[in-house]
C-alpha cells in the first residue's frame, strides 16, 4: 500500500493530529511483524508496546514528521502498527484529536433521531 501524493487524496497528509493526541498501543510481536525498528517503539509491560512519543503526557509519535494541521508524513506509514490502521479520517477519535489541536472535524457526525 502507497501513501497517496496529496493532501485532498489523503486529509490525513494536512493533519497528524491523532499521531500527537493518542498512546499508540498495541500487542508486542506485532512491531517485529510489521517490520517497525526497535527505536521507533516504547515497552509497556510484557505484553504491550507503543509507539515511541506516544506515551507522555503531551504525546507525538516518534515517526511523525512535518507540522500537524499543515503539511505532516507518516515514516512508518507502511508499516504501521494496527491502532493506526484502525482510525479512520472522519470517524468519532480522528475528529477528537483534530477539535483538541484547533482544527476542525473532516465529517459532520451522525445526529441522533
Amino acid at each position: 500500500m502507497s501513501m497517496p501524493h496529496s493532501s485532498t487524496d489523503n486529509p490525513c497528509l494536512s493533519c497528524g493530529a491523532c499521531c500527537v493526541t493518542f498512546r499508540v498501543s498495541f500487542y508486542w510481536a506485532e512491531a517485529e511483524v510489521q517490520g517497525l525498528a526497535e527505536h521507533l517503539t516504547e515497552k509497556l509491560n510484557p505484553f504491550y508496546s507503543c509507539m515511541a512519543g506516544t506515551n507522555k503526557a503531551s504525546p507525538r509519535c516518534q515517526a511523525l514528521d512535518g507540522k500537524v494541521g499543515e503539511e505532516v508524513v507518516c515514516g512508518v506509514y507502511a508499516h504501521r502498527p494496527s491502532p493506526c490502521r484502525e482510525l479512520q479520517a472522519g470517524d468519532e477519535k480522528c475528529n477528537r484529536a483534530r477539535i483538541r489541536h484547533g482544527l476542525p472535524p473532516l465529517y459532520s457526525e451522525p445526529q441522533a433521531a
